[in-house]
Protein backbone atom coordinates (compact mmCIF):
# COMPACT_ATOMS: atom_id res chain seq x y z
CA UNK A 1 0.00 0.00 0.00
CA UNK A 2 1.42 3.56 -1.27
CA UNK A 3 0.96 6.15 1.95
CA UNK A 4 -0.12 9.31 1.60
CA UNK A 5 3.71 11.88 1.33
CA UNK A 6 4.29 14.59 3.96
CA UNK A 7 3.25 16.81 0.04
CA UNK A 8 -0.24 15.90 0.35
CA UNK A 9 -0.41 17.06 4.27
CA UNK A 10 1.13 20.44 2.78
CA UNK A 11 -1.32 20.93 -0.37
CA UNK A 12 -4.27 19.80 2.25
CA UNK A 13 -2.93 22.86 4.41
CA UNK A 14 -3.09 24.83 1.83
CA UNK A 15 -6.82 23.83 0.63
CA UNK A 16 -7.81 24.20 3.92
CA UNK A 17 -6.43 27.77 4.96
CA UNK A 18 -9.25 29.76 4.35
CA UNK A 19 -11.73 27.68 6.29
CA UNK A 20 -10.24 26.68 9.24
CA UNK A 21 -8.87 27.94 12.24
CA UNK A 22 -5.23 27.84 13.17
CA UNK A 23 -5.95 26.67 16.75
CA UNK A 24 -3.81 27.83 20.00
CA UNK A 25 -1.71 25.74 21.08
CA UNK A 26 -1.85 26.20 25.74
CA UNK A 27 -0.12 24.56 28.34
CA UNK A 28 -0.15 24.36 31.94
CA UNK A 29 2.97 24.68 34.69
CA UNK A 30 0.65 22.51 37.21
CA UNK A 31 0.03 19.88 34.49
CA UNK A 32 3.97 19.86 33.55
CA UNK A 33 4.80 19.41 37.17
CA UNK A 34 1.56 16.71 37.85
CA UNK A 35 3.63 14.37 35.11
CA UNK A 36 6.97 15.91 35.30
CA UNK A 37 6.67 16.40 31.54
CA UNK A 38 6.56 19.66 29.24
CA UNK A 39 2.87 18.98 27.88
CA UNK A 40 1.92 20.96 25.07
CA UNK A 41 -2.30 20.91 23.93
CA UNK A 42 -3.53 21.24 19.99
CA UNK A 43 -6.55 22.54 20.93
CA UNK A 44 -9.04 21.34 18.01
CA UNK A 45 -11.99 21.45 20.85
CA UNK A 46 -11.66 25.38 19.61
CA UNK A 47 -11.85 24.16 15.66
CA UNK A 48 -14.89 25.24 13.99
CA UNK A 49 -17.49 22.69 14.93
CA UNK A 50 -15.66 22.34 18.15
CA UNK A 51 -13.51 19.43 16.56
CA UNK A 52 -10.61 18.08 14.77
CA UNK A 53 -12.93 16.49 12.13
CA UNK A 54 -13.46 20.28 10.43
CA UNK A 55 -9.60 19.70 8.90
CA UNK A 56 -10.23 16.36 7.37
CA UNK A 57 -14.02 17.22 6.22
CA UNK A 58 -13.07 20.48 4.55
CA UNK A 59 -10.00 18.84 2.34
CA UNK A 60 -12.42 15.99 1.27
CA UNK A 61 -15.18 18.59 0.00
CA UNK A 62 -12.90 21.10 -1.61
CA UNK A 63 -11.08 18.51 -3.02
CA UNK A 64 -14.18 17.36 -5.24
CA UNK A 65 -14.16 17.83 -9.17
CA UNK A 66 -17.17 20.12 -9.92
CA UNK A 67 -19.09 17.20 -11.09
CA UNK A 68 -18.63 14.97 -8.05
CA UNK A 69 -19.64 17.97 -5.89
CA UNK A 70 -22.84 18.67 -7.68
CA UNK A 71 -24.69 15.57 -6.35
CA UNK A 72 -23.57 16.10 -2.51
CA UNK A 73 -21.67 14.48 -0.11
CA UNK A 74 -22.85 11.30 2.47
CA UNK A 75 -21.71 9.94 5.12
CA UNK A 76 -22.43 8.04 8.84
CA UNK A 77 -21.08 9.50 12.05
CA UNK A 78 -21.84 9.34 15.53
CA UNK A 79 -21.26 13.17 15.60
CA UNK A 80 -18.32 15.23 14.95
CA UNK A 81 -17.32 13.90 11.39
CA UNK A 82 -21.47 14.63 10.40
CA UNK A 83 -21.01 18.34 11.65
CA UNK A 84 -17.51 18.51 9.73
CA UNK A 85 -19.22 17.29 6.87
CA UNK A 86 -21.90 19.00 7.12
CA UNK A 87 -20.44 22.55 7.45
CA UNK A 88 -17.88 21.90 4.69
CA UNK A 89 -20.65 21.04 2.26
CA UNK A 90 -22.60 24.13 3.15
CA UNK A 91 -19.76 26.11 2.64
CA UNK A 92 -19.18 25.04 -0.50
CA UNK A 93 -22.87 24.76 -1.24
CA UNK A 94 -23.78 21.50 -1.91
CA UNK A 95 -26.21 19.25 -0.21
CA UNK A 96 -24.61 16.71 2.67
CA UNK A 97 -26.45 13.86 3.60
CA UNK A 98 -25.45 12.52 7.43
CA UNK A 99 -26.75 8.84 8.81
CA UNK A 100 -26.85 8.52 12.89
CA UNK A 101 -27.04 6.17 15.45
CA UNK A 102 -30.43 6.49 17.50
CA UNK A 103 -28.40 7.03 20.95
CA UNK A 104 -26.01 9.22 19.65
CA UNK A 105 -25.47 12.38 21.83
CA UNK A 106 -27.77 15.03 21.28
CA UNK A 107 -25.46 17.93 21.21
CA UNK A 108 -24.18 15.83 18.60
CA UNK A 109 -27.25 15.67 16.50
CA UNK A 110 -27.79 19.13 17.03
CA UNK A 111 -24.40 20.03 15.74
CA UNK A 112 -25.29 18.22 12.70
CA UNK A 113 -28.58 19.75 12.01
CA UNK A 114 -27.54 23.50 12.63
CA UNK A 115 -25.52 23.38 9.45
CA UNK A 116 -28.24 22.42 7.12
CA UNK A 117 -27.00 18.48 6.30
CA UNK A 118 -30.18 16.49 5.91
CA UNK A 119 -30.19 13.70 8.92
CA UNK A 120 -31.03 9.90 8.73
CA UNK A 121 -31.48 7.85 12.19
CA UNK A 122 -30.80 4.18 12.30
CA UNK A 123 -29.95 1.49 14.54
CA UNK A 124 -26.46 2.28 16.48
CA UNK A 125 -24.89 -0.76 14.87
CA UNK A 126 -22.02 -0.44 11.79
CA UNK A 127 -23.89 -2.52 9.59
CA UNK A 128 -26.98 -0.15 9.96
CA UNK A 129 -25.28 2.86 9.51
CA UNK A 130 -23.20 1.23 6.69
CA UNK A 131 -26.69 -0.16 4.99
CA UNK A 132 -28.71 3.15 5.20
CA UNK A 133 -25.90 4.88 3.81
CA UNK A 134 -26.05 2.50 0.82
CA UNK A 135 -29.95 3.30 -0.17
CA UNK A 136 -29.02 7.47 0.30
CA UNK A 137 -26.18 7.41 -1.74
CA UNK A 138 -28.29 4.71 -3.91
CA UNK A 139 -30.84 7.16 -4.54
CA UNK A 140 -29.13 10.68 -4.70
CA UNK A 141 -25.95 9.51 -5.77
CA UNK A 142 -23.33 11.34 -3.55
CA UNK A 143 -20.39 11.12 -3.09
CA UNK A 144 -19.24 8.83 -0.01
CA UNK A 145 -16.87 10.70 2.63
CA UNK A 146 -15.71 8.45 4.84
CA UNK A 147 -15.03 9.78 8.30
CA UNK A 148 -11.51 8.33 8.39
CA UNK A 149 -11.13 5.45 5.62
CA UNK A 150 -10.28 8.04 3.14
CA UNK A 151 -6.67 9.34 2.33
CA UNK A 152 -8.77 12.81 2.02
CA UNK A 153 -9.69 13.03 5.67
CA UNK A 154 -5.98 11.00 6.59
CA UNK A 155 -3.85 14.29 5.14
CA UNK A 156 -6.73 16.97 6.67
CA UNK A 157 -6.65 15.46 9.96
CA UNK A 158 -2.76 15.73 9.50
CA UNK A 159 -2.99 19.02 9.27
CA UNK A 160 -2.90 19.42 12.95
CA UNK A 161 -0.25 18.37 13.90
CA UNK A 162 1.45 19.83 11.23
CA UNK A 163 0.60 23.27 13.26
CA UNK A 164 1.78 21.82 16.28
CA UNK A 165 5.21 20.87 14.97
CA UNK A 166 5.57 24.13 13.08
CA UNK A 167 5.14 25.97 16.33
CA UNK A 168 7.00 23.18 18.59
CA UNK A 169 9.32 21.50 16.74
CA UNK A 170 11.47 20.21 20.02
CA UNK A 171 9.06 17.95 20.55
CA UNK A 172 10.34 14.65 21.68
CA UNK A 173 6.95 13.09 21.40
CA UNK A 174 2.98 13.23 19.46
CA UNK A 175 -0.42 11.42 21.43
CA UNK A 176 -3.28 11.25 19.41
CA UNK A 177 -6.84 9.25 20.63
CA UNK A 178 -7.51 6.62 18.21
CA UNK A 179 -10.88 5.37 17.00
CA UNK A 180 -10.82 4.30 13.10
CA UNK A 181 -7.72 5.96 12.99
CA UNK A 182 -7.75 9.25 10.47
CA UNK A 183 -6.31 11.77 13.10
CA UNK A 184 -3.47 9.58 14.14
CA UNK A 185 -2.81 8.64 10.54
CA UNK A 186 -2.84 11.91 9.74
CA UNK A 187 -0.34 12.73 12.97
CA UNK A 188 1.96 9.92 11.95
CA UNK A 189 2.87 11.28 8.31
CA UNK A 190 2.70 14.58 8.82
CA UNK A 191 4.74 13.92 12.25
CA UNK A 192 7.49 11.99 10.73
CA UNK A 193 7.69 14.44 7.73
CA UNK A 194 9.06 17.33 9.78
CA UNK A 195 10.93 14.93 12.50
CA UNK A 196 11.86 11.62 11.61
CA UNK A 197 12.74 11.20 14.86
CA UNK A 198 9.57 12.37 16.64
CA UNK A 199 7.56 9.01 18.83
CA UNK A 200 3.94 8.36 17.97
CA UNK A 201 2.16 7.09 20.45
CA UNK A 202 -1.87 6.56 20.51
CA UNK A 203 -4.60 6.37 23.23
CA UNK A 204 -7.80 4.35 23.18
CA UNK A 205 -10.41 3.09 25.98
CA UNK A 206 -9.94 -0.17 27.57
CA UNK A 207 -13.62 -0.89 26.97
CA UNK A 208 -12.86 -0.26 22.69
CA UNK A 209 -9.78 -1.04 22.63
CA UNK A 210 -9.25 -2.83 19.14
CA UNK A 211 -6.04 -0.63 18.01
CA UNK A 212 -4.53 -1.95 20.62
CA UNK A 213 -5.53 -5.65 19.57
CA UNK A 214 -4.71 -4.59 16.06
CA UNK A 215 -1.23 -3.14 16.61
CA UNK A 216 -0.13 -6.09 18.85
CA UNK A 217 -1.69 -9.05 16.80
CA UNK A 218 -0.55 -7.07 13.29
CA UNK A 219 -3.90 -7.50 11.46
CA UNK A 220 -6.73 -5.35 12.30
CA UNK A 221 -9.35 -7.15 14.62
CA UNK A 222 -12.36 -5.46 14.15
CA UNK A 223 -14.47 -3.66 17.22
CA UNK A 224 -17.11 -5.69 18.96
CA UNK A 225 -19.89 -4.44 21.25
CA UNK A 226 -17.36 -1.46 22.89
CA UNK A 227 -17.92 -0.19 26.06
CA UNK A 228 -17.13 3.53 26.72
CA UNK A 229 -18.39 7.02 27.40
CA UNK A 230 -15.95 8.12 24.75
CA UNK A 231 -18.22 7.69 21.89
CA UNK A 232 -16.29 9.08 18.93
CA UNK A 233 -14.10 6.23 19.53
CA UNK A 234 -16.20 3.24 19.05
CA UNK A 235 -15.23 2.39 15.23
CA UNK A 236 -13.09 -0.39 13.51
CA UNK A 237 -10.27 0.70 11.96
CA UNK A 238 -9.55 0.76 8.16
CA UNK A 239 -7.35 -0.94 5.54
CA UNK A 240 -6.02 2.54 4.75
CA UNK A 241 -5.14 3.43 8.24
CA UNK A 242 -4.33 0.52 10.17
CA UNK A 243 -1.32 -0.15 7.77
CA UNK A 244 -0.01 3.72 8.58
CA UNK A 245 -0.11 3.15 12.72
CA UNK A 246 1.28 -0.46 12.41
CA UNK A 247 4.53 0.93 10.34
CA UNK A 248 4.77 4.01 12.83
CA UNK A 249 2.56 4.12 15.67
CA UNK A 250 4.94 3.08 18.80
CA UNK A 251 2.73 1.92 21.56
CA UNK A 252 -0.98 2.45 22.02
CA UNK A 253 -2.17 2.63 25.95
CA UNK A 254 -5.32 1.84 26.58
CA UNK A 255 -7.54 4.23 29.91
CA UNK A 256 -9.82 2.98 31.91
CA UNK A 257 -13.54 5.27 32.57
CA UNK A 258 -12.42 6.41 35.85
CA UNK A 259 -9.50 7.60 34.21
CA UNK A 260 -10.95 9.41 31.31
CA UNK A 261 -12.88 11.06 33.88
CA UNK A 262 -9.84 12.38 35.83
CA UNK A 263 -8.26 13.63 32.64
CA UNK A 264 -11.54 15.63 31.87
CA UNK A 265 -11.03 17.23 35.07
CA UNK A 266 -7.99 18.25 35.22
CA UNK A 267 -8.21 19.93 31.73
CA UNK A 268 -11.49 21.50 33.13
CA UNK A 269 -9.23 22.86 36.56
CA UNK A 270 -6.23 23.48 34.88
CA UNK A 271 -7.17 24.80 30.98
CA UNK A 272 -10.50 25.95 32.06
CA UNK A 273 -12.00 23.92 29.41
CA UNK A 274 -14.57 21.64 28.99
CA UNK A 275 -13.21 18.34 26.68
CA UNK A 276 -15.28 15.56 25.41
CA UNK A 277 -14.25 12.31 26.95
CA UNK A 278 -13.06 10.53 23.24
CA UNK A 279 -10.40 14.05 23.93
CA UNK A 280 -9.96 13.15 27.33
CA UNK A 281 -8.09 10.03 26.45
CA UNK A 282 -4.89 11.05 25.22
CA UNK A 283 -4.43 12.57 28.96
CA UNK A 284 -5.49 9.59 29.76
CA UNK A 285 -2.35 7.50 28.46
CA UNK A 286 -0.13 9.43 30.67
CA UNK A 287 -2.16 9.26 34.19
CA UNK A 288 -2.58 4.85 33.61
CA UNK A 289 1.31 5.43 32.53
CA UNK A 290 3.07 7.91 33.55
CA UNK A 291 7.17 6.77 34.08
CA UNK A 292 8.24 6.50 30.83
CA UNK A 293 6.97 9.89 29.63
CA UNK A 294 8.93 12.04 32.69
CA UNK A 295 10.92 14.23 31.38
CA UNK A 296 9.62 14.35 27.28
CA UNK A 297 8.49 17.46 25.48
CA UNK A 298 4.98 15.66 24.25
CA UNK A 299 2.28 17.17 22.06
CA UNK A 300 -1.12 16.33 22.79
CA UNK A 301 -4.12 16.81 20.17
CA UNK A 302 -7.13 17.78 22.71
CA UNK A 303 -9.67 16.38 19.35
CA UNK A 304 -12.49 18.29 20.42
CA UNK A 305 -15.17 19.34 23.17
CA UNK A 306 -18.18 18.40 21.96
CA UNK A 307 -19.59 17.42 26.04
CA UNK A 308 -22.85 17.33 26.88
CA UNK A 309 -22.86 20.16 29.47
CA UNK A 310 -26.35 18.72 31.00
CA UNK A 311 -24.54 14.58 31.68
CA UNK A 312 -20.67 15.24 32.57
CA UNK A 313 -19.37 12.35 33.71
CA UNK A 314 -18.33 13.95 37.40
Amino acid sequence: MVFPFFADIEKAAETIAPYVERTPVCSSEHINDLFGANIFFKCENLQKVGAFKFRGACNAVFSLSEDEAAKGVATHSSGNHGAALSLAGSLRGIPVHVVMPKNAPHIKINNVDQYGAKITLCESTLDARESTLDKIMARTGAVMIHPYNDNRIICGQGTAARELLLEHPELDMIMAPIGGGGLISGTCIASKGLNSNITVVGTEPKGADDAFQSLTAGNIIPQTNPQTMADGLLTSLGDKTFPIIHTYVQEIITVSEDTIIKAMRIVHENLEMIIEPSSAVVLGGLLEKPEPFKGQKIGMILTGGNADLNNLPW
